[in-house]
């Protein structure tokens, strides 16, 4: 194993992280809303299976965002930004990461629910 080239990949890695936190605004938001929802998680003292379900499903929206974003740069040099095909491809990666968002908001409801609700009985008894 060469550890010069595998700092390397990790460093190409978090430069690629930080393109897409600064100039793709639906990624910070993302990221935003995965940092609150794990802070809430700490809060609520999540079990391990739960933080497993959490971590896995805020992953897997900043992935799906991350390949929106290569495959729209992608598609932008591989043709011009009016081209109907282009358009498509960019539709489609949209639409998955939107589907990949309202899964992970579906997930959120089913693991946060039934604490916030158990505390606020708890509260107002």
């Amino acid at each position: 194993m060469k550890w010069r080239r595998l700092v390397k990949s990790f460093r190409y890695a978090q430069q690629g992280l930080l393109k897409v936190f600064h100039e793709e605004q639906n990624f910070a938001v993302e990221l935003l809303i995965g940092l609150v929802a794990v802070s809430l998680a700490v809060f609520l003292e999540f079990s391990l299976i739960k933080w497993s379900i959490l971590l896995l499903t805020c992953g897997l929206v900043l992935v799906a965002e991350l390949l929106n974003s290569a495959i729209e740069r992608v598609t932008d040099l591989l043709k011009p930004r009016l081209d109907v095909y282009v358009k498509e491809i960019k539709d489609i990666m949209a639409a998955a990461v939107f589907l990949a968002a309202g899964l992970s908001i579906a997930v959120g409801c089913c693991l946060f629910l039934p604490p916030v609700i158990k505390l606020f009985i708890n509260i107002f008894q």
